[in-house]
């Protein structure tokens, strides 16, 4: 399934009439049998970057190259050379997963003998065997998503698009499409383009990650080499009475400069580092201020999203955790 080629994107861009660019003006490269993860908010162009390298969308400009076939004028390429996995799986629930495989194959135009051949080591391949001949509208989130990649992969394809593919999912389906994953690209060389908002997704699978923000990437490169742009640990407070916010805010900005933080805590990132972290409970202290949370915590992709566009992605963490006071 692999193929030399991967995805070359220059200056692409994408408006809708009476709406904002949903992609402005962005430039990327995806190399052969690389998994490329894609972070962003919802509305910050991930899905619709998806839909014009899958021919389904026509760019308002720039070009895009995809399995080394323009979008634009050579699609049919384009699509004999992908496979996709959208956010709505387009499955049948009156189908089984069996049906549904020999239905895939037949439009590929594979053999008889080759498509009962190819729908069976699917099936054993996404892990639904046992569940083959169910109808599909009985499935659990999990397993029609995993049915969906199968059915991506069908024809073979070089380069593989997953958008947002584990969302909603319970942690045990999520690392089961985890693994595939890693295996398509270890073993078969696919390429992948993955857009999600997990950060630990893209931390688990991806080998570079770009940042989309408002149709821009606003970062790009490997996930510890962004992380390693941020450096510096960040303290992260929950005072325990809400009115004492500033106060808390007013101590910790001597230990340096606020970022973002999450629910009602006040976050610094420390100019010196771990090794001040006694030196701010102390202060605290000092001043007669309660804590009900208090963490450290070391440089993360989320981390790297707040310093580049101010506030965090969904598939963020939330809320703080156990901490000291």
């Amino acid at each position: 399934m692999g193929d030399r080629h991967g995805i070359e994107v220059s200056q692409l861009v994408r408006e809708f009439p009476k709406g904002p660019r949903a992609i402005d003006g962005i430039d990327l490269q995806v190399a052969p049998g690389e998994v490329y993860g894609f972070l962003g908010p919802n509305g910050a162009g991930k899905s619709t970057t998806v839909l014009v390298l899958t021919t389904l969308l026509p760019p308002t400009s720039g070009t895009a190259r995809v399995a080394g076939h323009d979008v634009v004028r050579e699609g049919h390429l384009v699509r004999a050379a992908i496979g996709a996995a959208l956010q709505e799986a387009a499955l049948d629930p009156l189908l089984t997963a069996r049906e549904h495989m020999r239905l895939q194959t037949t439009l590929h135009g594979l053999s008889r003998a080759d498509r009962k051949r190819r729908g069976d080591e699917l099936l054993e391949r996404v892990g639904l065997v046992e569940a083959a001949d169910r109808r599909v509208g009985g499935y659990s989130g999990g397993m029609k998503r995993r049915l969906d990649l199968g059915l991506a992969l069908v024809h073979r394809p070089s380069i593989l698009f997953l958008d947002e593919p584990t969302t909603g999912l319970d942690p045990q389906s999520r690392t089961a499409l985890w693994d595939e994953v890693s295996r398509l690209t270890r073993e078969d060389g696919v390429t992948v383009f993955l857009t999600t908002q997990y950060l630990e997704e893209a931390d688990a699978l991806a080998h570079r990650v770009g940042i989309i923000d408002r149709g821009r990437i606003v970062a790009e490169g490997t996930p510890r080499a962004l992380k390693d742009e941020i450096g510096r640990p960040s303290v992260e407070v929950v005072p325990a009475n809400d009115g004492d916010r500033d106060a808390v805010a007013a101590v910790l900005g001597k230990f340096g400069e606020s970022v973002p933080g999450l629910n009602q805590s006040v976050a610094v990132r420390m100019r010196g580092g771990e090794s001040e972290l006694a030196e701010v409970v102390r202060a605290l202290d000092a001043a007669g201020l309660s804590v009900a949370q208090l963490r450290l915590h070391a440089p993360t992709l989320d981390d790297v999203f707040l310093e580049k566009t101010g506030r965090s992605l969904e598939g963020a963490t939330t809320e703080l955790g156990e901490g000291t006071s």
